[in-house]
Parts: C-alpha cells; sequence; structure tokens
C-alpha cells in the first residue's frame, strides 16, 4: 500500500488524537490501565511508520489537561508509561534521527517524568528526519490564552505595537511556535470532535475519523487514512477553478 502514495502529497504535519484505549480494554473486560499499555504499543508503532513513510512532523495528543481529573490511579499509570516510553524509545529516536519536543502545561508533570522527558528532548535536540511533538497536560483553550496573556505582557513593556498583532504574530506566542500548522488530523475511537486540541492551529486541517480504536491502531490504518487524505482538494477558502489555475 505505501506504493500508492505520493511522497509530494504527504502531509508535511500529521497530527493525532490517540482515543479509545480505555474502551479497547472494556470490550475485552481488561482493566483500563491494559489499555493504555497496548496504546503506548500502538505509539511505537506509528511512530516508526510515520518516520520510513516521510512524514516531516508528526504530533500526538497523549494526555489533556482534562485528563489530570481523572482518578488517581489511572493518572498514576499513564505518567509511568510516559516516563518508560521515554526511556525505551530513546535509542530508536537516536538512531532514526528523530527530534522530540513536547507542549504543553508540562510543569504539570511529575518532577521524575517532567526529568526524563527534558533530558529526552536535548538528547535527541539535533534529530532533523522527523519532529515528533507530545501533547502533554495539553489544552487548546488554555494554549490561546497563555498566547494572551504573553502578547498582553509584551505590550504593557512596549516590546510590541497593536499594529504588530496580527495572526502571523500570535501564533508565534502559541506553545506550537515551533510547528507548522498541521496538515491533517487523525481522530481515532470514532468520535466526532477535537476535544480541545489545537483549536487556533486546525483552522484548515483536513480531518479523518475512524472507529478504529487506538490501541488497533496500525500502520495500515495509518496508510488508509493518509490515501483518504491524499484524494482530497485542499482550497483554504478558494474555490475549485482557483486553484486549478494557480496550479496550471
Amino acid at each position: 500500500m505505501t506504493d500508492r502514495l505520493v511522497k509530494e502529497k504527504l502531509p508535511r504535519h500529521l497530527a493525532i488524537i490517540m482515543d479509545g484505549n480505555g474502551r479497547w480494554a472494556e470490550k475485552r473486560f481488561m482493566g483500563r490501565i491494559i489499555g493504555h499499555q497496548k496504546g503506548s504499543e500502538a505509539v511505537r508503532a506509528i511512530v516508526r511508520a510515520s518516520r520510513e513513510i516521510g512524514i516531516s512532523y508528526l504530533t500526538l495528543f497523549a494526555f489533556s489537561s482534562e485528563n489530570w481529573s481523572r482518578p488517581a490511579v489511572e493518572i498514576e499509570a499513564l505518567m509511568a508509561l510516559l516516563k518508560e516510553y521515554l526511556q525505551g524509545e530513546l535509542r530508536e529516536l537516536l538512531d532514526n534521527n528523530i527530534r522530540l519536543l513536547a507542549i504543553g502545561e508540562l510543569n504539570r508533570l511529575p518532577k521524575d517524568v517532567f526529568q526524563t522527558l527534558q533530558e529526552t528532548i536535548k538528547q535527541t535536540g539535533k534529530g532533523n528526519a522527523m519532529t515528533l511533538t507530545l501533547a502533554l497536560s495539553y489544552g487548546g483553550r488554555d494554549d490561546i490564552l497563555q498566547a494572551v496573556r504573553r502578547i498582553v505582557l509584551a505590550f504593557q513593556n512596549r516590546d510590541l505595537s497593536l499594529e504588530e498583532i496580527d495572526e502571523t504574530l500570535f501564533s508565534k506566542y502559541l506553545w506550537t511556535a515551533e510547528l507548522p500548522e498541521p496538515d491533517l488530523l487523525i481522530r481515532t475511537s470514532g468520535e466526532m470532535r477535537i476535544s480541545n486540541f489545537f483549536l487556533w492551529q486546525l483552522a484548515y486541517t483536513e480531518i479523518y475519523v475512524t472507529p478504529t480504536l487506538w490501541p488497533d491502531f496500525n500502520k495500515e490504518e495509518l496508510m488508509q487514512a493518509l490515501l483518504h487524505y491524499q484524494a482530497r482538494e485542499r482550497r483554504f477558502g478558494l474555490t475549485g477553478e482557483q486553484i486549478k489555475c494557480r496550479d496550471r
């Protein structure tokens, strides 16, 4: 199926809302933590597949700001899995020239997890084949609010004027300032919502929803999503005729 992909039409930035770990486990009469463990295995497979396919930026919505409201035992398990993933995947990230980034309210992470995350980011900093971004303790509204606060502060300090504030400047104050806007968003589990993810960044992102639960999402599923994306016409507010004239 890989040979059906057009390299020039691959999304530069692919973002994924990884949903369905708990339901995957419940369907099998297992504890939710088992579902998260299986979900972690899916992360490894999709990161590897994205690198092989040639995706430049991959962002995974791993833990939302709302997820802090979950039972303490589940949060503890998720944090342990995150630390285990970072430690276990460091060598593969380095060997495959993958740079790791993280966005969100990272100061809310447990100290040992935060330190492991920062160390992994530092060690992979020279990777230039793909940028893997983990959205951790992330919320789209939080992202916008912190950007507004920083812009207001800069204005108060006379570091910028009202006339300078436009979409381009605002984007530079978001946690995603280092990333291009997503071309494709994949959401697993069939839920038809974006769950407070990338509220600013998804303005013209193509969205693909699959009923597949995240632990079952594999390379073949990823290929289907990419092929579906490549069959679309991205117009960015223009008409189809305008797009054709532009591309001639």
